[in-house]
């Protein structure tokens, strides 16, 4: 089941405030831990809170802190967008909505507001993170002074435009219709809109809800109070501009009128006064002047000498301008407007089916992990505890772009190995902002560990004939060296391999970390971080051609691998033909290997033989594994060679553009693993997050 929903409106004045305090009124009969959150807001202040925000907290007086409940004022959020930090902007409002998640059992989210020019780029930012936050999303239209095709039309191509973008879509809503359009308004959008399980409801206009009180016209108007300060609560349902005598206006007086007169017509003025008070004319909102006029000083005397006078409020436009001006007015359901929450409320519940409501909510399932919530993820996991990782290639500038990166934000604890000198040189040469005095550089050679690192490395490998000063030649290599730290237990791991081969890089761990005691095989997968999903490739980088034993000590190795990182293992063994209509060493192989493996772990899904569309792709599995648990929905991808994983990550990664976090060593007792010599810094300080990680579950483990 969710545990958020994403309102997303096509465009202004859809009416969020009405829909939010439904929504949050009905999650609140479930569970008194109900978020609310807007990734961005209009600009503002301290002192002036948002007003979707600010409602839902008050009314409801939910216990989250204000600032806990945005990301970013939209000037923020432009400035780095301008900048072309995206993903800046999608991190920080991840971090933000996953600090509120974890107070809250639901959390509501409300999407722009749509009152810039720049409709069509708030819409994709909309888009984005509701997928990145793994959220449904509630589409929010309106019908005001529109016919059934004008309201239904811009719902549409929003649906689709989010369905294009792989975001969920639980349901349309479609605010402020004409109340003889409601059937009919249900009706087109079930035609439009295919999908039976698709939430639908429509809301009828109020009048009380679409008229703005008579303080919002003053503050929009930025009109002085004359008279009637205490009612300014009165709304008006209509503007009616007045220049006719008063035999002629009056007839046109209709009830919540606001009467718009130049400010020096007094005949206008004690007219409608007079009007408001007699039985026989309705009651109107109250009076605005125009023209920067006011009554004269006889006038203002009468007028002072009335008790309950209606608002009368004046500005300096002329009556054109001022006309004009009002009709841009957008009302709110303010925080303190009991009428207008209590009315919404009442509108929810008699036009919106909330049990129907409730139970889409419950059907919807999350999809998995988007590449930013992955990352995410790595950031807040390797923080704490925090680990400390060696890094030999010290001189690369990508290493120390990283290690500035990762010093920053404080996510781990880094040693540089190499001659000292040459290590400061490179940090001043290419302008990095690294404390030294933070940063341990260790000279392997000079170093006070040497010895003993050289004297350990000997009795481990003296039986395989390594002799002292041979033991001491090898320690002075960086990835020994940075090996054996790990070894001894004076670093947590230790990555390597952007200068270095892998061989040179597995070496050493393979010589005298070696793998746990129930592995046999050093295996790697790679997290593949797709548009939509994170999915687990194994092995594409170390064993060329792993017999059928250890083809399923790969498959456990890495749905473990994938669970110890939040992705849910449903592992596919892979190969060129799927179930049991292909034939051959090569299928065969993969089918041994696929009982071995579900015999030693019967706990965890694992099938095969299949094929990669098969695998991932819902429809095909549907074709040729009907039966199947894992197929169409595979997170854990294991290939039976080296030949065909090697070549199918780099095809996945260089077509759709994923991003390729490894190779990632599985089965050592301690944890090191090997860069791309092609690596990018993204990928250092990816690769170092995740060895954090894995040396927290060896730490973990080490103590059980």
């Amino acid at each position: 089941m969710t545990k958020s929903i994403y309102i997303a409106t096509v465009e202004s004045r859809c009416g969020k405030s009405l829909i939010s305090l439904g929504i949050t009124e009905l999650l609140l009969r479930k569970t008194k831990k109900v978020g609310i959150f807007r990734p961005i807001i209009s600009n503002g202040s301290k002192s002036k809170r948002d007003k979707n925000i600010d409602l839902i907290l008050t009314h409801f007086g939910l216990n989250i802190n204000y600032e806990d409940t945005f990301a970013f004022y939209s000037r923020e959020a432009n400035e780095l967008l301008g900048q072309g930090r995206h993903d800046d902007v999608l991190d920080r409002i991840i971090q933000k909505y996953k600090a509120l998640e974890e107070q809250c059992d639901f959390v509501l989210c409300i999407g722009s507001d749509f009152v810039g020019e720049s409709s069509a780029f708030e819409f994709d930012m909309n888009a984005q993170i509701a997928k990145n936050l793994g959220a449904p999303i509630l589409v929010l239209g309106h019908a005001a002074n529109r016919s059934v095709l004008e309201a239904v039309t811009p719902v549409d191509i929003a649906i689709q435009a989010f369905l294009d973008r792989d975001c969920q879509i639980l349901g349309t809503i479609i605010n402020r219709a004409d109340p003889d359009d409601v059937d009919e308004l249900i009706a087109s959008l079930k035609t439009h809109l295919p999908d039976p399980g698709h939430f639908i409801s429509v809301i009828p206009t109020h009048k009380v809800l679409d008229s703005p009180t008579l303080a919002e016209i003053a503050d929009h108007l930025h009109a002085q109070v004359l008279f009637g300060g205490d009612q300014l609560e009165n709304q008006a349902y209509r503007y009616l501009v007045v220049a006719m005598q008063i035999q002629n206006y009056l007839p046109h007086l209709s009830e919540n009128a606001l009467v718009i007169t130049p400010g020096d017509r007094a005949d206008i003025i004690l007219s409608t006064l007079q009007a408001h008070l007699s039985e026989n004319y309705p009651q109107v909102a109250g009076i605005l002047l125009t023209g920067d006029l006011t009554p004269s000083p006889a006038v203002n005397r009468l007028l002072e000498g009335q008790n309950n006078l209606i608002p009368i409020l004046g500005v300096k436009t002329d009556t054109y301008d001022t006309a004009t001006k009002i009709g841009s007015i957008r009302t709110y359901i303010g925080a303190d407007n009991r009428a207008r929450i209590a009315l919404s409320l009442k509108l929810f519940e008699k036009y919106v089916d909330t049990k129907a409501l409730d139970a889409r909510i419950a059907r919807v399932k999350t999809h998995g992990m988007t590449p930013r919530m992955f990352l995410y993820h790595l950031i807040q996991k390797a923080k704490s505890p925090k680990m400390h990782i060696v890094l030999p290639e010290s001189t690369d500038p990508r290493i120390l772009n990283a290690a500035e990166i990762l010093l920053e934000q404080e996510v781990v604890d880094l040693t540089l190995l190499g001659n000292q000198a040459e290590v400061a040189q490179a940090i001043r040469k290419q302008g990095r902002r690294i404390n030294l005095s933070k940063v341990p550089i260790v000279d392997p050679v000079n170093s006070p560990k040497f010895f003993e690192y050289v004297e350990t490395f000997y009795q481990l490998r003296k039986s395989k004939g390594i002799t002292l000063e041979m033991a001491r030649d090898t320690m002075a290599d960086g990835s020994y060296y940075g090996t054996m730290m790990v070894y001894k237990g004076d670093a947590d791991g230790m990555v390597s391999g952007a200068i270095n081969t892998t061989e040179h890089t597995i070496r050493p761990a393979l010589q005298f970390i070696k793998t746990k005691p129930h592995i046999s095989v050093v295996s790697s997968v790679f997290f593949m971080c797709l548009e939509d999903r994170v999915l687990v490739y194994g092995d594409c980088a170390v064993n060329p051609d792993p017999t059928a034993e250890e083809l399923a000590e790969i498959a456990i190795s890495s749905a473990e691998t994938g669970l110890a990182f939040g992705i849910n293992p449903k592992v596919a063994m892979l190969s060129y033909s799927s179930g049991r209509s292909g034939k051959g060493r090569d299928v065969e192989k993969v089918r041994k290997a696929t009982e071995v493996a579900q015999e030693r772990r019967p706990d965890l899904l694992i099938e095969g033989p299949i094929q990669y569309d098969a695998a991932v792709d819902p429809r095909v599995a549907a074709k040729k594994m009907p039966d199947s648990r894992v197929g169409g929905q595979a997170t854990v991808l294991i290939f039976p060679d080296l030949n065909t994983g090697n070549n199918t990550y780099k095809a996945v990664q260089r077509e759709t553009g994923a991003i390729a976090i490894g190779p990632i060593l599985q089965g050592l007792n301690k944890p090191v693993n090997d860069l791309s010599r092609g690596s990018s810094v993204d990928d250092v300080i990816n690769t170092v997050l995740i060895t954090a990680i894995q040396a927290q579950i060896e730490a973990k483990n080490y103590k059980k």
